[in-house]
Order: C-alpha cells, then sequence, then structure tokens
C-alpha cells in the first residue's frame, strides 16, 4: 500500500514541481535577459537607479505594487469570458502573467539590496529558498524526473545534431 501511495504522489506532483520548475529555470532566466535589455534604456535606468536609493520601506512599497497592476488584467479577462471570448481571457490571463512576473522579478533584483535590510524579509527569504530547494532537491532526487532529465538531454543532442547537419549544407 505504501509502496503505491508513494507512486500516485509522485504521478501527482512531479508533473506540478517539474512545471514550476520549469518556469523558475527557464522562462524567468529568458524573461530576466529580456528586462535586462529593456534596462538598458536611459529612463528606465535612472529609474532603477532611483528605486535602488529608496529606503527600505518604500522599496518593499515599490516591490508589492506591480501585483496591483495585474488586477485590471484579471478584470478584463473576466470581461471577455462573460461575452464568450474565452481564448481572448486565456490571452490576456497569459500576457498579464508573464508581464507582472517579468517586472517582479526585476524589481526583486534591483531593490532586494534594500530589502535585506529588513530583518523579518531576510528571515523570510531565507526560509523560503531553504524550503524551495529542498522541495527541488527531492524532485531532482527520484528516479522518473532523472528519467526525464535524461531523455530531454538526449532530444536536445539530437536537435542540435539536426540543426547542425541542415545547416551545414
Amino acid at each position: 500500500m505504501k509502496r503505491h501511495l508513494k507512486r500516485a504522489l509522485e504521478l501527482l506532483f512531479v508533473p506540478i514541481a517539474a512545471a514550476i520548475m520549469f518556469f523558475e529555470e527557464v522562462l524567468l532566466r529568458y524573461l530576466g535577459l529580456a528586462m535586462a535589455a529593456f534596462a538598458r534604456l536611459p529612463w528606465i535606468a535612472r529609474l532603477e537607479a532611483w528605486l535602488a536609493r529608496l529606503p527600505p520601506w518604500a522599496a518593499l512599497v515599490a516591490f508589492v505594487a506591480p501585483s496591483t497592476l495585474v488586477l485590471p488584467v484579471k478584470l478584463a479577462a473576466v470581461w471577455f469570458a462573460i461575452h464568450g471570448n474565452f481564448i481572448l481571457a486565456a490571452v490576456s490571463i497569459g500576457v498579464g502573467k508573464v508581464v507582472a512576473t517579468a517586472l517582479v522579478a526585476r524589481l526583486y533584483k534591483v531593490l532586494r539590496p534594500t530589502l535585506l535590510r529588513l530583518s523579518w524579509y531576510l528571515s523570510a527569504e531565507t526560509w523560503l529558498f531553504t524550503w524551495r530547494d529542498r522541495i527541488y532537491g527531492f524532485v531532482r532526487a527520484l528516479p522518473v524526473w532523472q528519467k526525464t532529465k535524461a531523455m530531454v538531454l538526449r532530444l536536445r543532442r539530437w536537435l542540435s545534431g539536426l540543426m547542425a547537419g541542415l545547416l551545414a549544407r
């Protein structure tokens, strides 16, 4: 019974954990690169420099504020859904989430040194990342994760070879 329960939990939670890990490792990486390119604009660079000089309480407000920017996007999605435009509703939620995630990730990078001056923030961040790393370690140790990772690596090598062959022509 215990073995079957473990297998059922793996089948349930591994795809969820894999999606979260994929999001964090891949999507956030590319969003970070895009936001770093955007931050090269002079007015954005000045804004980021100003944000970096804020006192800790104001930095916290600036960090949390973009979460409220997603509310109009969600309301627009509800409006689209009420009017039968389910594709537009899904697209607006998806785009809103990606933009908000990119913005919050960039703000985190800019404001983190200031936020770390708040002792409770440092404790909360340390606790959160310790918890996250333990879960990631557990998931990475699962045989199903290791098999999937090996399969993805084989697929990447195959695609790289295929592309190299096509480009060599």
